[in-house]
């Protein structure tokens, strides 16, 4: 009889140590996982309007460039001064 209790107690303990290695092991595994996910792309950029300097017929988004007298739109002022405004 006392050796079937020692075995008892031996069998819970051994359960009890089981369990807990799994749960860490799951806890490993989610971390892991968790981790190898790739982050959300960020959201694109809204489009912008596009000019044309009608100097050098650069395109580029109409918040850079540099405007003329005539309503005009130029990528730099050297340009504004050579396209006659």
């Amino acid at each position: 009889m006392k050796y079937l209790l020692v075995l008892a107690v031996l069998v819970i303990a051994w359960l009890v140590w089981r369990s807990g290695r799994e749960r860490e092991r799951d806890r490993a595994r989610d971390e892991a996982a968790a981790a190898a996910r790739p982050s959300p792309a960020p959201a694109p950029a809204l489009p912008q309007d596009m000019v044309r300097c009608p100097v050098c017929a650069l395109h580029l988004p109409r918040p850079d460039a540099v405007p003329g007298a005539s309503g005009r739109l130029y990528c730099s002022a050297d340009h504004r001064r050579d396209g006659g405004n």
